[in-house]
């Protein structure tokens, strides 16, 4: 029997938008972030990024430094998840995305193209919302914070409805259509 090369921790928490897992390395860098609700698409976008049958999650409740601030950042101290330490495991072209969604401020929306402009790759709009879309650690790496070009609410790996919740958390109040 092969023994999983990944074995990380996951400790779950409540939120005002479901509950969350928090999953972290043996260094405690934060490697997922997502609702439980999505817990098969989470572990569907790890296999991808550390093979399918890699990964173990064993469960924990030490209440992380990253519990911690996922805390304060839903209690309304929206910088208390800049800069946590994380890791991830996403092709350059991913990791260069998500890079660029940490530069978008709190409060701010970008589209698509603007955000593959940002990046040097004007005509990759489809593939940066692939990227965008493939991040595993919500809120931290703000893929929320990325919508349509004409302004509209477009998809969310965590459903619509939070993407727009998030949203206006964060001051930005889009009056769009599902």
């Amino acid at each position: 029997m092969n023994k999983p090369s990944h074995i990380f921790s996951v400790e779950r928490i409540e939120t005002p938008t479901g509950r969350m897992l928090v999953v972290l390395d043996d260094q405690n860098r934060l490697r997922a972030l997502d609702w439980e609700d999505h817990e098969e698409r989470m572990r569907r976008l790890m296999g991808r990024q550390y093979g399918a049958d890699a990964i173990r999650l064993n469960e924990v409740t030490a209440a992380s430094a990253a519990v911690h601030a996922v805390r304060s950042y839903f209690e309304g101290d929206l910088s208390a998840v800049v800069g946590l330490a994380s890791a991830t495991n996403g092709t350059a072209f991913q990791r260069s995305v998500w890079d660029a969604l940490l530069l978008i401020p709190v409060g701010q929306t970008l589209g698509y193209a603007a955000l593959a402009a940002r990046i040097g790759k004007p005509r990759a709009a489809r593939a940066v919302g692939l990227a965008n879309g493939s991040n595993p650690i919500a809120i931290v790496v703000p893929c929320h914070r990325v919508i349509g070009a004409n302004g509209t609410m477009t998809g969310y790996g965590g459903g619509v409805e939070r993407k727009r919740w998030l949203l206006a958390h964060e001051g930005r109040n889009l009056q769009l259509p599902l």
